[in-house]
């Protein structure tokens, strides 16, 4: 069979980019460093190019079926190329004045972009480890990166410590899995297990492994010890890294190996993922509360939000059209990618040098300060509660609206109630920042770049809440498509 090397052209480009930076970044001063940068932002924006390019109507395997370029793979490595190089432009002169805007920094990043696409593109048991294994090692090396605090090195340690023990219970799940079927192949697994021929008790006993280990990865309740201390104790450019392209990994992650692999497993997983989501949506919120540190509170908001993905899945048991549900998970993870992705930045341009912006009184007055700002701001905190005319409201109505449809009104009721808890500490910005005096009364000092980016990525989060179907139609014809 002739090896067909197209489907994995963007991963070949980043990793041949990736190398020359490491080459060329020896040989560029401090003072030159934005070359690196800009060299890092145009591999996106060539990867990006290349992934349209190679976009075909139907899905294609290489690689001995062990990589497989769809249209969900390439929706989901278009939203990780987007919300990483937001992540860059929003955090450029802060990881400068905090000694991190170095080719070490843009390297480990683009590496666990790399890892990440591994992981969406993998149709094997192997390749999915492989690509959570490079995306995972680089980012270890980044939450360590700002040597200086303890903070991180703290953060670095546990990261890694329960990392290292998710991956083994992964690993773990999957040898079993192996075991029981006889292969790694994701497809394989699927036949083996509708024809009969695996090991049933076995196999289920390796479903628990691995469902433990995925929830790990979304921070969903009780594998969420790591996120709150880590999202607080990582540089903020690093928690916007972990907080959106590996969320996108994980999604593709739960559609290869338990919506296609462990398909006939449904009811079991289905379970599984029904009390992570529950338990994710109620603790995530009612801890949210208590925080006055605006990174551990979105840190917990993140363990909610993932719960609501979450009910995705739980909906994908419909008889009639399973896609709805998973689309509608697809649809809420893009959205809360895009949502995080501005939240942490505004973080990131209210800092500066000696100051970090990650306390939530620190927005109180800012109408005051930057009214352009403080609306922007506005908008992020209404997405994430929830409030008609933005995309967080419709995103939470279709997961909602694809639960009651297999007839679980009972998580709806659940998930609005949720909604309702998670409204408070949303809206408590708001009144912050519009009602109270503010704390510094120092000049906001944003690049003209990220001003403008940061705005069409607020401005965005409004207009899909008002023109959602395109975004939504899109991540169902994907799923369509591809399974």
């Amino acid at each position: 069979m002739e090896l067909n090397l197209y489907p994995v052209l963007p991963e070949t480009l980043l990793l041949c980019a990736v190398s020359l930076l490491l080459i060329a970044d020896l040989f560029v001063s401090d003072a030159n460093r934005h070359l690196s940068y800009w060299f890092t932002q145009l591999t996106l924006l060539a990867c990006a190019a290349v992934t349209l390019a190679t976009w075909q109507p139907a899905p294609i395997h290489t690689f001995s079926n062990m990589v497989v370029d769809d249209w969900m793979s390439d929706v989901l490595k278009l939203g990780s190329y987007l919300s990483v190089s937001l992540m860059l432009f929003y955090g450029r002169d802060y990881m400068r004045d905090r000694g991190l805007f170095k080719g070490e920094f843009f390297s480990l990043t683009l590496f666990s972009l790399l890892g990440v696409m591994v992981m969406i593109s993998a149709n094997h048991l192997l390749t999915l480890y492989l690509g959570l294994e490079l995306m995972s090692l680089s980012l270890y090396a980044l939450v360590a990166m700002h040597r200086d605090r303890r903070e991180c090195a703290e953060a670095a340690m546990k990261y890694f410590v329960l990392g290292a023990l998710a991956s083994g219970l992964l690993l773990y799940g999957m040898s079993m899995i192996y075991g029981a079927t006889g292969t790694l192949d994701i497809n394989g697994i699927f036949t083996a297990i509708y024809g009969g021929r695996a090991n049933m008790s076995l196999l289920v006993f390796g479903l628990v492994f691995l469902v433990s280990g995925i929830a790990f990865k979304l921070g969903a309740v009780p594998y969420h010890m790591w996120v709150p201390d880590v999202y607080d104790g990582a540089p903020t450019a690093v928690t916007v890294l972990i907080g959106t392209a590996p969320k996108l990994a994980a999604f593709a992650f739960v559609m290869r190996l338990l919506v296609t692999g462990l398909q006939p497993l449904v009811a079991d997983w289905h379970a599984m993922l029904l009390i992570l989501s529950v338990l994710s949506m109620i603790v995530g919120n009612l801890t949210a509360i208590a925080q006055t540190n605006l990174k551990r509170m979105l840190a917990y908001s993140t363990i909610a939000n993932m719960g609501f993905m979450l009910l995705g899945f739980v909906a994908g048991i419909s008889r009639q059209d399973p896609l709805i549900g998973y689309s509608a998970a697809m649809f809420y993870t893009i959205a809360y990618v895009m949502t995080t992705v501005a939240s942490f930045g505004i973080i990131m341009l209210l800092s500066r040098k000696g100051f970090e912006s990650d306390k939530i009184d620190d927005l109180k007055g800012l109408n005051q300060r930057s009214p352009w700002y403080a609306f922007l701001v506005m908008i992020i905190m209404f997405s994430l509660a929830g409030v008609p005319l933005t995309v967080g409201f419709f995103a939470k109505l279709t997961v909602i609206e694809a639960v009651i449809g297999v007839g679980y009104y009972w998580l709806a009721v659940v998930a609005v109630m949720a909604s309702l808890v998670g409204a408070y500490y949303y809206l408590r910005i708001v009144k912050l920042m519009y009602f109270d005096e503010p704390v510094d009364n120092s000049a906001i000092t944003v690049r003209g770049d990220a001003h403008f980016v940061f705005s069409v990525n607020g401005m965005a989060l409004l207009v899909l809440g008002i023109i959602p179907q395109p975004l939504l139609m899109l991540c169902y014809k994907a799923l369509h498509v591809s399974f």
